[in-house]
């Protein structure tokens, strides 16, 4: 097995080999969630991937992986998403007239767009911005943006023009909301920071539960959207409000190793300190340690009032709480902890002074992830002694972008895992997606990459269907199979199986090169689809049947199948939760009535062939007490009797069909069995020529359902068609009989003439002139003609 090499942020370039502390044994901390929202599909790209690294790890190449991640619940903007719900809960409360409240909204409605479109406040006449005019101003301020330019006009769109649509947004549903009287719930995003301004400093920061109650709340909504995905749970999952008093112990280590300072109540780490005392910082990003905007986000929009600090670049270890923030004591007086200090002190509480892998978003690098480094590295180093070393390898996700910004939920540009799963993805297909692009690159989804992801999982989908029909149609068990391979088994495809599994293993040594992982699959497959066309006659149904079992084995490893569990051992996906909790009486109950009702149909038609007699006579119900004596629980091994026996007296009776005075109800009953009895239970019977017979496929009842609405849906269509033609013939037909019975003499005699001659053809015009002598002769022609069908008419009539 090649070695394992991976993407080190802290090495950049080309990836270096991975060698853990502990052979065999591998520690990890993740990132997790910061809890306030819905997750969204950017969350999806991150934790996903992150699972499909984790499963590879432990799942292929046999590592323990000890898999810790947090759960941030104390953070600036939960304090601000929790506090300002409950202060506009409050509001509601309060009883106003419809004037007050309009007047209250407008108010806010002017605020917010001062603090975040200061645009729509500038006008010629200098009157005041109000939910009436704000439409107007909004499309000459902001028109470029909303057409989807830039403010300026050059360049391509990015997070600055994502957060003005955002806002604007928010402004135009505030602006009809207050115009319709109908403020609570439609001006509500405006409302919040306003009411946050006047009202904050009345709650109690020693109250807790105002955003424990919130956080609780999203972080098991995560983990719902996480086990839907089938994204394995952490080993272990820590939470800051449970770490206070330990943050506050780690702060003043760190400070007593001259490291940080105490500055008003906060307390701030002293990049210069530790970098003369020979530690690098910013390890990660170097580039980014002057980012003045980087820098400000990440201490967190609630910090910026805080001063004291040294340098420009320090950051808060420990925050002194404003009003309206929760507290806990510290030395340094009522405080919170800083955002970077949490990961550091959960990670090292779990995980000890180093760890091979630290893993997260690549928009934490810095300053989150190069700060958590620096103040770990500063609480653990000895002086004397050198730099310590916190972390052997960082992996960050690449991120999610729509139309080149990062999809995220301050900029409220995202779409929700749980709208995306109702609409537009199943988990599988979402994880396909994923596994299309290398977990640590940047990814914007397009139509081709899902047209790509879903041509793929057709592909695997079909395949496993046909090598588990062509394994059924052949009766061998798995165990004859699997030890005709040796014997049996075609050079090619064993061959193409040895090649792929050397080409997967330098895939998935190379930094889990999961795009090429998926291609090997897919290239394989194409081989032996090829072969099963090409080899009718002497198909190596074991050899197929190894590639099958192999394939299922990496999809199980990549997290595709979340029925499957480790070692997949299986072949084709896994059948859901709800049938292995049946027993095989249960399963095989309704395809045992199948049988009996298409036996009992077929002995009503008194048809006798030697095949179908012996058939009718099967002990079906013994084969299948059999294979539960055998102890086989496969569902579809279970009901393989009496599919197999369905399937093979549907075959037989299409052949005696043509010579029976029955054949009308024989071809019915067949297409009943197919169309219908066997599609509700998820079963296709695949017609064959070259009397090869059905070949029996299990496909999901949903997409067999939906292929036989499609198909019925396309046959009314026809139909409708068929008698809208006929309509039309009908009418084309009536007409032309109206017009045929018309006499000739009659048909210029109207308003637009005045004199006619014997036959009926006008002389003079309404106005007395003389019919020229073109109009008359072209009057003449049509005259002829209309005499022609209308004799045709009486004497096909009898007029």
């Amino acid at each position: 097995m090649a070695q394992l090499k991976v993407h080190n942020s802290l090495k950049p370039g080309a990836p270096v080999p991975f060698t853990p502390k502990e052979e065999g044994k591998v520690s990890w901390y993740a990132c997790g969630p910061t809890v306030y929202d819905h997750s969204h599909l950017g969350h999806a790209r991150n934790y996903v991937s992150t699972d499909i690294i984790r499963r590879i790890m432990r799942d292929y190449f046999g590592f323990h992986v000890n898999f810790v991640m947090n759960i941030t619940d104390v953070d600036d903007k939960i304090i601000l998403k929790a506090r300002r719900q409950r202060l506009l809960e409050l509001e509601k409360a309060k009883t106003y007239s419809e004037p007050d409240l309009s007047k209250i909204a407008t108010t806010a409605f002017q605020s917010y767009a001062q603090g975040n479109l200061p645009e729509l406040l500038k006008s010629p006449d200098n009157s005041e911005l109000s939910p009436s005019n704000y439409a107007t101003r909004r499309d000459a301020a902001y028109g470029k943006v909303l057409a989807g330019g830039t403010l300026t006009g050059e360049g391509k769109p990015g997070d600055a023009e994502a957060k003005m649509k955002m806002h604007l947004t928010n402004l135009t549903t505030a602006a009809t909301a207050i115009q319709e009287n109908k403020v609570f719930g439609g001006a509500d995003e405006i409302l919040l920071p306003y009411l946050d301004s006047l009202y904050k400093e009345s709650i109690d920061g020693n109250n807790h539960t105002i955003w424990t109650d919130v956080t609780k709340y999203w972080e098991q909504q995560f983990i719902e959207d996480m086990d839907a995905l089938n994204v394995m749970r952490p080993d272990t999952i820590t939470r800051v409000t449970e770490y206070v008093p330990q943050i506050a112990d780690f702060v003043d280590q760190i400070i007593k190793k001259g490291f940080a300072y105490e500055a008003d109540g906060s307390v701030y780490f002293d990049i210069a300190a530790f970098e003369k005392a020979g530690n690098p910082y910013a390890r990660l990003r170097p580039e980014s340690r002057n980012d003045k905007a980087l820098i400000e986000d990440g201490e967190g929009s609630l910090g910026k009032s805080l001063g004291g600090k040294k340098g420009a670049g320090d950051f808060a270890l420990w925050k002194k709480s404003k009003s309206g923030e929760p507290v806990w004591p510290s030395p340094w007086g009522e405080g919170r902890p800083g955002w970077h200090i949490e990961c550091s002190v959960m990670a090292s509480d779990k995980l000890g002074s180093n760890m091979d892998i630290h893993s997260g978003g690549v928009d934490l690098a810095f300053p989150h992830h190069d700060n958590e480094l620096a103040q770990s590295e500063a609480y653990f180093c000895e002086h004397g002694k050198g730099p310590h070393n916190w972390v052997n390898y960082f992996l960050h996700m690449g991120h999610l972008s729509i139309a080149g910004s990062k999809m995220s939920k301050s900029l409220k540009n995202f779409q929700t895992i749980r709208d995306a799963l109702n609409t537009d993805y199943t988990p599988r297909g979402m994880r396909v997606v994923f596994l299309m692009g290398r977990w640590n690159d940047g990814v914007e989804i397009s139509p081709d990459m899902r047209t790509m992801a879903e041509g793929w999982e057709t592909t695997v989908n079909n395949f496993f269907v046909v090598v588990k029909s062509l394994i059924a149609e052949k009766g061998a068990s798995t165990a004859e199979v699997l030890k005709s391979l040796s014997i049996n088994s075609e050079e090619g495809l064993a061959s193409s199986l040895d090649k792929a599994q050397k080409e997967m293993n330098v895939a998935l040594s190379d930094s889990f090169n999961t795009p090429r992982a998926m291609q090997v699959l897919y290239e394989l497959i194409k081989e032996a689809n090829i072969h099963i066309t090409t080899h009718k006659s002497n198909m190596d149904v074991g050899g197929l049947e190894a590639i099958a079992r192999w394939i299922t084995k990496m999809v199980g490893i990549f997290g595709l199948d979340a029925n499957a569990t480790a070692p997949y051992n299986g072949l084709g996906w896994a059948s859901s939760a709800a049938s292995k909790n049946q027993t095989p009486k249960e399963t095989v109950e309704p395809f045992a009535a199948v049988f009996q009702t298409v036996k009992s149909e077929v002995e009503s038609l008194s048809l006798h062939s030697e095949v179908l007699d012996q058939l009718l006579a099967a002990n079906v119900d013994g084969e299948f007490e059999a294979l539960v004596s055998a102890g086989r629980t496969d569902p579809e091994q279970l009901v393989m009797p009496y599919l197999r026996t369905v399937s093979k007296i549907r075959d037989e009776i299409r052949k005696l069909a043509p010579s029976s005075p029955s054949k009308k109800q024989i071809l019915a009953l067949s297409d009943r069995i197919r169309d219908d009895d066997l599609t509700n239970l998820g079963v296709y019977l695949d017609d064959r020529g070259d009397d090869q017979g059905a070949l029996i496929k299990f496909v999901p009842k949903e997409e067999l359902l939906a292929q036989r609405e499609e198909k019925a849906a396309k046959e009314r269509e026809k139909l409708a068609q068929k008698e809208a033609a006929k309509l039309a013939r009908e009418k084309l037909e009536r007409e032309k009989e109206e017009k045929a019975k018309l006499k000739p003499e009659d048909m210029f005699r109207d308003e637009r003439f005045i004199e006619w001659d014997a036959e009926g053809i006008p002389t003079k015009t309404k106005d007395g002139e003389e019919v020229t002598k073109s109009a008359r002769k072209k009057m003449e022609k049509e005259w002829k003609n209309q005499k022609k069908i209308h004799d045709a008419w009486k004497a096909k009539s009898g007029a």
